[in-house]
C-alpha cells in the first residue's frame, strides 16, 4: 500500500493532528450541542474536524471518494463504485466529548474491496493514537505541540490466556454484552468510549470487543484497520468478515453495520458469535 500511495501514512497523521487542534479549541471554548435526525449529539468540533480532514484528503488524493460522516447526514454520498474510498468519522464519541470525558477520537480510515486497509485513531485529548499502514499496527504518542509525533511503538494482539478481559462500550451497553460474557465466563470489562475499544485489543490489553448495538461504517473502520493489523479480525455474528461500503441494505440503511465481535490472536470469533 505504501508503495502505491506513499504519502497515506504521513498525510493521515497531518489530517488527524490538525482535526485534533481543532478539537481541542472547541473543547476548551465550550460549544453548543445539536441534534441530527437520528438523534445523535453534533457539535461544532465534529464539523470543523470533518472540515479539516476533507481538505487534507482531497488535496492529496483527489481521486479517492470520501465518505465522511457529517457529509453524509447532509445527504453529500460520493459515487464508491471503484476498489478506493476513504471512511471518516471527525469525532467518534461525540457524547464522551459533551460529557467531558477524554475518550473521544479521530478516525481515518482507508478501504480497498470492503476491507480496511489502513487506518488511524487519534485520541487528542489523551495526546495518543495508533495507526495501521502496511499491515504494520503502531501505537504513538503526540508532543505538547499537538503538531508532530514525539514516539512509536509497534504493537500486536496477545494471545488467548486462561483469563479473557473484554472492552465494552460506555454509551451503549446491552442486555446481550451481558449475556456474552456471562455465556464466555469473561468477568473483567473495561467500559471505555469511541474506536478505542478496536485499539485496547490491537495492542494485547484487551481479548475482545463484542458490539451488541448500532454502529455505523466510519465508527468502525479506523479501529478495525488497526486491529487487523495488529493481527486480530472483526467479525459478524455469522462468522463473515465486517466488510465496508455496505450500500442499499434490506434492512438497514447505507453504511450501516450488524452486530460483531472483534477478537485478538487465539480468539475463535466465530464460536463467539454463537451467544445463546
Amino acid at each position: 500500500m505504501q508503495a502505491e500511495i506513499p504519502e497515506l501514512k504521513g498525510v493521515m497523521e497531518i489530517a488527524a493532528l490538525a482535526a485534533g487542534r481543532a478539537i481541542m479549541a472547541v473543547h476548551k471554548a465550550g460549544t453548543d450541542v445539536h441534534y441530527k435526525p437520528d438523534s445523535s449529539p453534533v457539535t461544532e468540533a465534529d464539523e470543523e474536524a470533518e472540515r479539516v480532514i476533507l481538505e487534507a484528503l482531497a488535496r492529496h488524493f483527489p481521486k479517492i471518494p470520501v465518505v465522511a460522516e457529517e457529509a453524509v447526514a447532509a445527504g453529500r454520498i460520493p459515487d464508491i463504485s471503484g476498489d478506493l474510498f476513504f471512511l471518516v468519522d471527525p469525532l467518534d464519541g461525540t457524547k464522551e466529548f459533551v460529557a467531558g470525558r477524554n475518550e473521544f477520537t479521530v478516525n481515518i480510515a482507508l478501504v480497498r474491496d470492503g476491507v480496511p486497509i489502513a487506518g488511524i485513531v487519534y485520541a487528542p485529548a489523551l495526546a495518543a493514537g495508533f495507526i495501521a499502514v502496511d499491515k504494520r499496527a503502531e501505537r504513538f504518542t503526540v508532543a505538547p505541540d499537538e503538531r508532530t509525533i514525539a514516539g512509536r511503538q509497534d504493537i500486536g494482539c496477545r494471545g488467548r490466556g486462561a483469563a479473557l478481559t473484554a472492552v465494552a462500550s460506555r454509551s451503549h451497553d446491552t442486555p446481550e454484552t451481558a449475556r456474552f460474557l456471562d455465556d464466555h465466563g469473561i468477568d473483567a470489562c473495561t467500559a471505555i468510549g469511541s474506536s478505542l475499544k478496536f485499539c485496547l485489543v490491537a495492542e494485547g490489553l484487551a481479548d475482545v470487543y463484542p458490539r451488541f448495538s448500532r454502529t455505523m461504517e466510519w465508527d468502525t473502520a479506523a479501529g478495525d484497520a488497526v486491529l487487523r493489523a495488529a493481527g486480530g479480525e472483526t467479525r459478524t455474528l455469522d462468522g463473515r468478515p465486517l466488510v465496508y461500503g455496505k450500500r442499499r441494505q434490506r434492512h438497514d440503511s447505507d453504511f450501516a453495520n450488524p452486530n460483531f465481535i472483534a477478537s485478538g490472536a487465539g480468539w475463535s470469533a466465530t464460536a463467539a458469535g454463537a451467544t445463546k
